[in-house]
């Protein structure tokens, strides 16, 4: 224990600047030097005792210091002459005085952390983030294989069955019959993988044409024509005539005049350069079927016709729809007008202008009905035109705008009008009223219907003044 005092006392020696401010009399330097006797003597138990027990105090204070520091670093901390730890405060140029963020010290940046996210050490990168580099083979791999380097991996589509054909097919070729491109079918068929129902196309297409209109049936062969030889073989396109006329037994069920209908389908081919020349001599001898022979006959007497007579084949089906020119349409609605008046059936009327497949021209066939009531004698006339439009507007046959622009036109015309038909505005103001009255037009077309003044005199005495009157 002695020994240990002794060097705690080397250790902390007393300096005499201590002393001068302590003691200032010589009692107090007699008593001190009193005291270092008795520490020499042996009487220091009591001085070692509280010294050990203020460096013990020290040492406390500088652990705690140390503790603080590594949570609290750079913010000026030290410690007091009584050990306690004394928070100073650092110069704002100081590096410790600044917080340790993230942010840009540039004063650039939304203060997020760099990068995003992404880059650092056991980071993939920022999400979403794909990688295209070629990795390059390791040779020493135990899952290498020589083979796999010259590999070419292309994707594979699976052969449609009989239920994903007719799925698939079938809105392809229905939406062909609204559009009319030959080319776009051509290039959704390429894509698919049809298989062993590729000879399946020609007898699906001619199966859904026979239900449909004759324009229909004209884009159907001409399809085939842009099939042959991209997507089909000619020898698939004739294996599928021959499935047709097979299945002729089941096709009249749905529609009764498919055997004359596949028999036109078959010339056309033939025509086309589709179908071979002897496909129809070929069946000669060998048809029991009473169907399939009178499709055969009918493909053989256009055949002949167009050897013979020069029937052009290739205008079978004639022109459909807005594909007709304008004067062959007028042509025909003007004769649609007249067999109505002379049979008085609406129904068939009404038939025969859906066949005509142009409900943009409509406003034509109201047109040619106004005049016709114009250019004729008597009530007969206006009384049926009046039906007729009547039920083609309550069936929607003729829309309400194709209604209206049909009447103004004959508003705009009927100066024209008036001169082959001196009472033309009385007549058309006549038509008019009643057309209100039937609830075929509204009462602001009624009301522009146009009407010519007529000079009155006011009265009897006075033929000098005149008021023009709209009636």
């Amino acid at each position: 224990m002695a020994a240990d005092c002794v060097a705690w006392l080397n250790a902390n020696p007393v300096e005499p600047d201590d002393l001068s401010d302590s003691y200032q009399s010589g009692d107090e330097d007699n008593s001190r030097a009193a005291k270092a006797n008795n520490e020499i003597n042996g009487n220091w138990i009591t001085v070692a005792s509280g010294a050990v027990h203020e460096a013990r105090l020290k040492a406390k204070a500088k652990r705690r210091l140390r503790k603080t520091s590594s949570r609290d670093s750079g913010r000026g901390d030290s410690l007091s002459d009584t050990g306690d730890a004394v928070r100073s405060v650092a110069p704002p140029t100081s590096p410790k005085g600044k917080v340790l963020d993230r942010r840009s010290r540039q004063g650039k940046g939304r203060g997020l952390p760099k990068k995003g996210g992404a880059g650092g050490k056991g980071v993939w990168g920022t999400p979403g983030q794909v990688y295209v580099d070629e990795r390059e083979v390791d040779v020493r791999d135990p899952n290498y294989d020589e083979d796999q380097e010259n590999c070419v991996y292309e994707t594979v589509v699976l052969p449609l069955d009989e239920d994903a054909f007719a799925r698939t097919v079938t809105p392809i070729v229905k939406e062909y019959f609204e559009h009319g491109d030959a080319n776009e079918v051509v290039e959704m068929l390429s894509e698919l993988n049809l298989g062993a129902m590729r000879s399946e196309v020609p007898l699906l297409t001619v199966s859904l044409a026979m239900e449909a209109r004759a324009s229909h049936r004209e884009l159907t062969s001409r399809l085939l024509v842009h099939l042959c030889g991209r997507v089909l073989a000619c020898s698939e396109v004739e294996s599928a005539f021959h499935k047709v006329l097979r299945e002729l037994p089941e096709l009249v069920l749905d529609t009764p005049t498919a055997p004359q209908l596949v028999g036109q389908f078959i010339a056309r081919a033939v025509a086309d350069q589709i179908l071979p020349a002897n496909f129809v001599d070929g069946y000669k001898g060998r048809v029991d079927c009473p169907h399939t022979r009178a499709a055969l006959d009918r493909a053989a007497v256009l055949l002949k016709m167009s050897r013979e007579a020069g029937l052009r084949i290739d205008n079978l089906w004639g022109l459909g729809g807005g594909q007709r020119p304008v004067n062959q349409l007028i042509k025909e609605v003007n004769l649609l007008l007249k067999e109505y008046v002379l049979s008085g059936d609406v129904t068939e009327a009404e038939r025969c202008l859906r066949d005509l497949e142009v409900p943009h021209f409509h406003h034509q066939f109201v047109y040619e009905a106004i005049v016709m009531v114009l250019e004729s004698s008597g009530d007969a006339a206006l009384r049926m035109i009046m039906k007729l439009l009547k039920s083609l507007s309550d069936s929607s046959v003729i829309t309400v705008d194709q209604m209206r622009k049909g009447y103004e036109r004959v508003y705009v015309d009927i100066a024209d009008i008036n001169i082959d038909v001196p009472c033309a505005y009385s007549l058309l103001e006549d038509f008019v009223d009643q057309s209100f009255s039937a609830g075929v037009i509204d009462k602001k077309l009624r009301d522009l219907c146009p009407s010519r003044g007529q000079k009155r005199s006011v009265s009897e005495g006075d033929a000098v003044c005149v008021k023009l009157e709209r009636y």
